[in-house]
């Protein structure tokens, strides 16, 4: 009889750790709190569009691929995976654009047009990113950092990579051009960061899109969900929705298994959690269990901005339009720090816009086309709570809605036939995200790697950790990455070490 595993959360991480703990030998139930599986990427659906909650950005398939291997499958027996080119449309609030690929010579004619003094700086920004990516992606993504030793060991190549500069340091340091510095730096913003403030260890983010290019799976990241759901189940995994877990059963210091919201209750010796870490540790996990993450110690983390997002679609197609673009609107500095530090929700914004559509036309009606857009905003923590969501958002939404019709979607409200918003409340309530964080833990060089919460437990035998706050941190790759550690650390089925070969 194999032995029991539960994985609580079926976002990417939870999914990703339930198909390598089935694919080890295990007998893995997977817990879904929501109706459909997917958590952050699950999917809304309204009048025939399709929308992905989110992410949206992926990027270094070959985590999928692995995961896939495991039963001898290939990505492409479950779903289509394909590039985005540009990665990126940058484009500025005065209709300066700038079209972000991984193709030097293309970024290079990019940077020519819009800093042409800045063009040997900007190789030399690619050769550090290049430094930092070999370092903290290739060899530590998928390494436990489970003891300080292990962050000792590691100490002399953060001070050799500078990682102690934030990304916005490193790349002022090479480039001149206010607006290329935008560029170069706007990527801890996808997991969760400000610029000023996230370690340069997390411009590895530029060369991990070189390397391995940004993608799209066709039919949404919700068809990517389903795909990894039937490899679960073809590995003879189960999935239980509408499951929500109350309370980690803890007995002579080892998880025992888990009761749910309904009082039922499933043993296990070997429990995942790809909930968010703060509230699954201070509301499911009994305080006298907990040495090391207490209450008041996760009450002083930092975490990351919240998001406003509009899912919207039209009665016409924006053919113009590219994939993903980035919007920036007339301030940098000065919106990050009213988001990060004064958690003030500001008169201006700057946006991320997603038109999948742009790439699957199936994902709305002939002739129509889906969107999402977002804004960073503050979390619900003091005094960023003080906003009512309820009573701004829908000002709020319209305000971002005249802002792309006068920059990039023409005469966008007379076409808009369906729109939903989805605010910080709703984080905190449909996603139990502590203080509405989208990305849960601010990626700061004192939250990362050691000083994350682990991914083995440093109070609970048995209880392990994945998902945005874990090490790696938050997007795809770090997400799949926390599953494909869990390999070291998590013994076989049998009681022998941890299956530290098993690589696809």
């Amino acid at each position: 009889m194999k032995s029991p595993a539960l994985v609580i959360g079926s976002g990417f991480g939870g999914l990703a750790s339930a198909v390598r703990l089935q694919a080890r030998g295990y007998d893995v139930t997977l817990l879904e709190a929501l109706e459909q599986p997917g958590g952050r990427a699950s999917v809304f659906r309204d009048q025939g569009f399709t929308y992905d909650a989110g992410p949206t950005i992926l990027t270094a398939p070959f985590l999928l691929d692995e995961l896939f291997a495991l039963s001898g499958k290939k990505t492409a027996d479950y779903l289509r995976i394909v590039p985005c080119k540009p990665f990126y449309r940058i484009a500025w609030h005065d209709g300066v654009s700038f079209e972000y690929t991984g193709d030097q010579a293309e970024m290079e004619e990019q940077v020519r047009r819009l800093a042409p003094g800045d063009l040997e700086g900007y190789r030399k920004f690619v050769g550090e990113t290049h430094a930092i990516f070999q370092r903290a992606f290739i060899e530590l993504a998928d390494q436990p950092f489970s003891h300080f030793t292990d962050m000792l060991r590691v100490a002399p190549d953060l001070m050799r990579l500078r990682s102690d500069r934030s990304v916005w340091q490193m790349a002022s340091r090479h480039v001149k051009n206010q607006r290329l510095r935008e560029v170069l730096s706007f990527h801890p913003l996808l997991v969760g960061g400000n610029p000023f403030q996230s370690s340069s260890i997390y411009a590895m983010i530029h060369y991990l899109e070189r390397e391995w290019g940004v993608h799209f799976a066709m039919g949404g990241t919700g068809a990517l969900v389903q795909a990894l759901v039937k490899l679960l189940e073809d590995l003879g995994g189960k999935l239980r929705l509408n499951a929500p877990v109350e309370e980690l059963l803890v007995e002579h210091g080892a998880t025992a298994g888990v009761r749910l919201r309904s009082g039922e209750v499933l043993r296990a010796q070997v429990v995942v959690s790809n909930a968010d870490v703060s509230n699954f540790y201070q509301k499911r996990v009994a305080a006298a269990h907990r040495r090391k993450w207490t209450d008041s110690r996760l009450r002083r983390m930092r975490y990351s901005m919240s998001l406003f997002l509009i899912y919207f679609g039209t009665n016409r197609t924006y053919p113009e339009l590219a994939h993903h673009t980035i919007w920036l609107g007339p301030r940098y500095k000065g919106l990050l720090d009213d988001i990060f530090h004064h958690r003030h929700l500001a008169e201006d914004f700057s946006l991320y816009l997603h038109a999948p559509t742009r790439t699957d036309p199936s994902l709305a009606p002939p002739g129509h086309e889906c969107f999402y857009v977002l804004s960073p905003v503050p979390h619900r923590g003091s005094p960023g709570d003080k906003i009512d969501w309820d009573q701004v958002k829908e000002e709020y939404a319209d305000r971002i809605l005249a802002t792309l019709e006068k920059s990039l979607i023409p005469n966008l409200r007379q076409h808009l036939v369906s729109k939903i918003l989805f605010t910080p409340a709703d984080f905190e309530t449909r996603l139990d995200a502590h203080v509405g964080s989208a990305f849960q833990f601010e990626p700061v060089l004192t939250q990362s790697a050691w000083f994350r919460p682990h991914n083995v437990s440093e109070d609970i035998k048995g209880f392990y950790l994945c998902g945005a706050g874990t090490h790696p941190g938050a997007g795809v790759p770090g997400v799949l990455s926390s599953a494909k550690l869990l390999d070291r650390v998590i013994p076989s089925p049998n009681g022998s070490t941890p299956h530290h070969a098993l690589r696809a």
